[in-house]
């Protein structure tokens, strides 16, 4: 009763009643639609593309718009909408997330809302979590788009300018979250409008949809340049750290990842380099290399961090599994595991420009998403992205059996259940898929099946060139299949001919993942379209997912249990003691990700800010009320921060100087007088500040009156964008730095995030005074010379 109240509160009770009145219209429209011609099903577009631009709204057009959309289909593609399809295509098409489980076809239901929403004609993102699905859904659904009159391109990594062009322009556009995010970034690093890739951002509509605003938004996009930094002291310091011990040199915390170089470590590393004291400011980037080398020997791990691959070093995505093409870990870390692996050590990256997942999803105008697994995190869904979750029902009824998860002591009592388990569906025919959480875990089970001479297959990030063949394979009788993430989203394994009849796909679950949408997934590969099936976690206490608990409660759980003699784990109630620790860590993920997003909020309001200028460079016609506006600024601030000096304060005196150099230059800039202020009293604030009126009087005087036709405008244009890319490049240098002390300084009863935004914002005011300083001289200079010459 209490559930119903709060499924009603939530409003899902009355949102499945609209949208099964919705599919109703939409099926009393479907024999007349059948009757219509070609001509007259693709003539509805522009009809519909005029009610939009009139201001109907897109949800008072899906009853006929749907119905257009799926006669088409039939037509087209051979394949009808269900129910179920059209109730999911109604819920996108409102900017929310529907939950519609493996196998009811969310490639089809993506077609409904980017219909209508790509008549706009303001372009319509479809995303995927990979671009093997990015480019399988555009090849599919392509036919279905052009038939209706719309354009459809696909943005993948790796083509060239003019083709991601070509494909931003067209009313649909296919491809992935980072790729998109990526090109967001790269437009605000252009250094002419014709450069552009993408229009103001419209409309995105989001597959496996937590996979990318979640699991994703820990990671920020980056681009990186190359740094000057030295890659000498790398393998030397892994030389001296990888003999460094746990509670003696240092105390790794393995809840939060966190490691405390000790009193002991920190002597070590001044005997071996030399150095008086570690922790001088002038060895901070040393203390920094010396840190990443002792997080890569302790918390990154080959086979589950990453791989080792021709000579490279590759990132592994946890929660898919999948290989992160083109991706390194960032500030030195992919280098202290270059030389912790003897892989050539490639130079190091700075950051050039940097959005988080968050943030650019909500520069869209519209969102909406798709998945089998988003009911768990329905309240960070709202939270962060002022998105709601509404279940489908599934097409036809659910048989797959979801058993109850056995819980082991140890991890080798569990390696003999599955591999018991494994032998008695296999020798009934019945096919088996393993899923694992690492590459590691997975080479580590099919090392065992081989020594039992069971005969399976393996599928992870090494072997992801066989991934279709493996998986059209997986369903097929007597098959086992060894899987990581990878077989856990936008994968569809059909049966083979006779397993229905021997009780469907069984999937055994070796470890619970951090996050339960994952464990989700991996059921959601087995009982697709009212196929039968059944699932089997088994799991142990020394699983990774504990190593993240807190150890007292740990040990705690762990002097009460009982087991039987196989060390299966009967009390105290140990299935409701894991799923309460996984989740416990769910939750430390999400305050992560709400703690880098409040910091991250503070340097996207400054991105947003310096983006402006540039776009402002970028895309004006001349220069000149840019450079104006600059003199504005930087005499406005000149003239407040001389109001706020004390002339007896010894510490002001260097802002005194400033202001006098100022003067001094500008004048030389804008009359060529050199000794004009030789007798300014520094310390009269009167003589300053008139004396500053005087020469900024006079350089907006040169500024207003030059012609607009001018060349210096043209070579101003570069410069101004230049300057602030360069200066935007060390501000987020300097706020990196920032964020890495500010933890500490919170200890000090004081809110971290309030003294984060006092600092990024001083940071941020005086690198746009350092660049109005500066465009404003190199103005003045470029007019001097021309008027010399």
């Amino acid at each position: 009763m209490l559930h119903s109240i709060k499924k009603m509160i939530s409003g899902e009770i009355i949102e499945l009643k609209q949208l099964k009145k919705i599919v109703s219209k939409i099926n009393a429209l479907e024999d007349s639609f059948a009757n219509k011609t070609d001509a007259e099903l693709k003539s509805y577009s522009a009809n519909f593309s005029e009610q939009l631009s009139n201001g109907v709204s897109p949800e008072e057009l899906i009853i006929e718009a749907f119905a257009v959309v799926r006669e088409a289909s039939k037509r087209v593609l051979g394949m009808r909408h269900y129910d179920s399809q059209l109730m999911g295509g109604a819920v996108l098409t409102q900017s929310q997330i529907a939950q519609m489980q493996t196998g009811e076809g969310k490639t089809l239901v993506a077609t409904l809302p980017a219909y209508v929403m790509a008549l706009y004609r303001k372009g319509t993102h479809i995303i995927t979590a990979n671009e093997y699905l990015a480019s399988r859904d555009f090849e599919q659904m392509k036919p279905l788009f052009e038939f209706l009159g719309l354009t459809v391109g696909l943005n993948i990594s790796g083509i060239e300018r003019d083709e991601k062009q070509t494909a931003y322009k067209c009313d649909i556009t296919y491809g992935t979250g980072t790729e998109f995010g990526f090109d967001y970034l790269r437009d605000h690093m252009v250094k002419s409008e014709e450069e552009l890739a993408q229009r103001p951002l419209f409309y995105a509509l989001i597959d496996e949809v937590d996979s990318i605003l979640i699991d994703e938004a820990r990671t920020p996009l980056i681009i990186a340049g190359k740094s000057n930094a030295s890659l000498n002291l790398f393998p030397i310091m892994h030389l001296v750290i990888d003999s460094f011990k746990d509670n003696e040199d240092y105390n790794y915390y393995p809840e939060t990842k966190q490691i405390v170089l000790l009193d002991n470590g920190a002597d070590r590393l001044e005997s071996a380099f030399g150095i008086d004291n570690v922790y001088d400011s002038e060895h901070r980037e040393f203390m920094h290399i010396a840190m990443q080398t002792l997080r890569a020997k302790v918390v990154m791990r080959k086979d589950v961090d990453y791989i080792v691959k021709e000579d490279k070093i590759m990132i592994v995505d946890p929660y898919t599994g999948r290989i992160m093409e083109g991706r390194t870990f960032s500030d030195g870390l992919h280098q202290a595991i270059e030389a912790k692996e003897k892989v050539t050590i490639k130079e190091e990256n700075n950051t050039q420009a940097s959005v988080m997942i968050q943030h650019y999803f909500r520069l869209y105008k519209h969102v909406s998403g798709m998945t089998g697994s988003a009911v768990p995190s329905r309240e960070e869904f709202w939270e962060t992205y002022n998105l709601r979750v509404t279940e489908i029902p599934t097409n036809k009824p659910n048989m797959r059996v979801d058993m109850e998860t056995l819980v082991y002591l140890t991890d080798e009592d569990k390696m003999k259940k599955i591999v018991e388990e494994t032998q008695k569906h296999h020798d009934n025919g019945r096919p088996v898929l393993i899923g694992t959480t690492s590459i590691e875990q997975s080479e580590k089970y099919s090392t065992h099946l081989h020594e039992l001479g069971i005969k399976h297959a393996i599928l992870n990030a090494k072997t992801v060139e066989d991934e279709a063949e493996l998986i059209s394979n997986a369903g097929q009788l007597n098959k086992i299949m060894l899987a990581t993430n990878m077989a856990g989203r936008g994968t569809d394994i059909i049966l083979g001919e006779g397993v229905a009849e021997l009780g469907g796909l069984h999937i055994i679950g070796t470890e619970l993942h951090s996050s339960a949408r994952i464990d989700m997934q991996l059921r959601g590969r087995g009982g697709r379209q009212g196929d039968p099936g059944s699932t089997h976690f088994i799991v142990s206490l020394e699983d990774e997912l504990f190593h993240y608990y807190d150890e007292d409660e740990f040990a705690k759980y762990k002097g009460k249990v009982k087991t039987d003699d196989t060390g299966l784990v009967l009390s105290p109630n140990p299935t409701k003691f894991v799923y309460n620790v996984q989740n416990v860590i769910e939750g430390m993920h999400f305050s992560s990700r709400s703690h880098l997003l409040k910091l991250d909020d503070i340097n996207n309001d400054q991105q947003k800010v310096m983006y402006n200028y540039r776009e402002k460079a970028l895309k004006v016609e001349n220069m000149q009320a840019l450079i104006i506006d600059a003199m504005h600024e930087r005499h406005s601030t000149l003239i407040d921060e001389l109001s706020e000096l004390n002339v007896d304060n010894a510490n002001h005196s260097a802002n005194l100087n400033e202001i006098m150099d100022e003067i001094k230059i500008i004048s030389l800039l804008t009359s060529n007088e050199e000794n004009r202020f030789a007798s300014l009293n520094i310390e009269n604030k009167d003589q300053l500040k008139k004396a500053l009126e005087s020469v900024y009087s006079e350089a907006l005087h040169i500024s207003n009156n030059a012609s607009t036709e001018d060349e210096i405008w043209r070579d101003i244009q570069t410069i101004y964008m230049e300057i602030l890319d360069r200066l935007w490049i060390t501000h987020l240098g300097n706020l990196h730095h920032l964020r890495e002390g500010i933890s500490i300084r919170g200890y000090g009863q004081e809110d971290p995030y309030r003294l984060y935004s006092f600092d990024a914002l001083h940071l941020f005011n005086e690198m746009l005074h350092t660049f109005f300083r500066d465009i404003i001289r190199y103005y003045l200079q470029l007019n001097a010379t021309k008027i010399e010459d």
